[in-house]
């Protein structure tokens, strides 16, 4: 059953708001998506029924706060298809999640010039990390480049990995939209005797994502952008990998006993996860994964094809070859993500004209100045569509964008 974004936005009490007196258009999903009421009302049930702190009292409110929490994590493991709510860690976004493999398994695995894979289109979050173990371990980095379309060019791919521990791929762009072909690019690590780590964090929002599918050795993505709360992300990994590598942070909620000689940890997950975990946003992204869910992934991915196709012929149309989209040109290739240029006009100088229609959008290099470099640009303009969009939507930033030539174009 087709998707009615008019429905779905009745679910999401910021769309009532207008910006410079005009109904609000919001297109910048890929940055943060808005929040239903069923994930609001989560977070505040959380709050006024549930406040407590979980794992350590015997008390019933610190029993059922803990219910919920660890409920939530169910319900993860459940919508990417892990075979144990033990290899769903929660962190506070998809870059502390990779950051958590580079620092745990990276220091217990890699050494001066063993090569890690990466690849032209990634987010800063799975560039940086490893850049810095280039820095501390002397570890060897490569990239996958990309072709003229915006896909991974595989031509070299098997000399790439020749003797790779890692390869560290977005499943798909931020910026291209580009769906990489993750399941083809996990076995070929394997092959070539290399983990696979896949950022899901443009994934797991807008397609169906099953981990045992992608046959990848760890997952990483993050709430906000999946209709939850901010300040929550997930790492999933191999139980048997999460088991042999050390813990990422020392402290409380970690350990299973502390002496003056030492400490032992816990069991995974509560291995990698220090301190007072994040109760609440837990909770809210467990109701966000019953939204999603309800709605269905396969209707969103559906709904999000037809748009995309809808946007590209509509821009393209309109403006031809004054407007340059980033990315492969088949809709089913790629997600809702929008990059594009507009004649000479900067960026940001479109994103302030669309700003006074009421139309968000992003402009930046989207924490991707490798593959801004690439693309010979500094920066892009931004769209990206989610399950509240409709064509009404493309049609307001079509219509708005022609307005910057009054102001910019000579």
């Amino acid at each position: 059953m087709a998707l009615n974004p008019a429905d779905i936005r009745a679910d999401f009490p910021i769309m009532h708001r207008r910006m410079h007196d005009q109904p609000m258009v919001y297109l910048d999903s890929a940055a943060t998506s808005h929040k239903p009421k069923p994930v609001i009302e989560a977070i505040t049930d959380y709050y006024e029924r549930l406040n407590s702190n979980v794992h350590r009292g015997s008390y019933q409110l610190a029993v059922e706060a803990t219910e919920a929490l660890e409920q939530a994590r169910k319900k993860v493991a459940q919508f990417i298809g892990a075979s144990s709510d033990a290899e769903v860690i929660f962190t506070k976004n998809a870059t502390e999640a990779i950051n958590l493999v580079a620092r745990t398994w990276g220091y217990a695995n890699l050494g001066h010039g063993d090569p890690v894979v990466i690849t032209e289109l990634e987010h800063h979050a799975n560039i940086v990390p490893w850049q810095m173990l280039v820095e501390d371990r002397g570890i060897e980095l490569r990239w996958i480049p990309i072709d003229c379309h915006g896909h991974l060019d595989l031509t070299n791919l098997d000399r790439l990995l020749d003797g790779a521990k890692l390869l560290s791929v977005a499943a798909v762009s931020n910026v291209l939209s580009t769906i990489n072909p993750v399941r083809q690019l996990a076995d070929a690590a394997h092959n070539a005797g290399a983990l696979m780590l896949v950022d899901a964090s443009q994934h797991t929002p807008h397609l169906p994502t099953d981990v045992g599918e992608m046959n990848a050795d760890f997952i990483a993505f993050t709430g906000h952008k999946m209709c939850g709360p901010t300040g929550i992300g997930v790492l999933w990994g191999r139980l048997d990998l999460l088991e042999a590598i050390p813990p990422f942070l020392g402290g409380g909620e970690m350990i299973l006993n502390v002496t003056k000689e030492g400490f032992s940890t816990a069991e995974v997950p509560w291995k990698f996860e220090a301190g007072t975990p994040p109760i609440a946003e837990a909770v809210g992204l467990g109701a966000a994964v019953d939204y999603l869910s309800a709605l269905g992934m396969p209707q969103v991915r559906v709904h999000e094809m037809s748009l995309t196709e809808y946007a590209l012929r509509t821009l393209k149309g309109r403006y031809g070859d004054s407007i340059t989209i980033h990315g492969p040109s088949e809709p089913a290739e790629r997600s809702g993500v929008l990059s594009f240029e507009y004649k000479s006009v900067h960026p940001h100088d479109v994103a302030q004209i669309l700003d006074r229609a009421g139309i968000c959008v992003r402009a930046g290099h989207h924490c991707a100045k490798p593959l801004m470099r690439v693309l010979g640009c500094a920066a892009t303009s931004r769209a990206s569509i989610y399950v509240y969009n409709d064509e009404s939507d493309v049609d307001a930033l079509t219509d708005a964008l022609g307005e910057a030539d009054a102001f910019f174009v000579k």
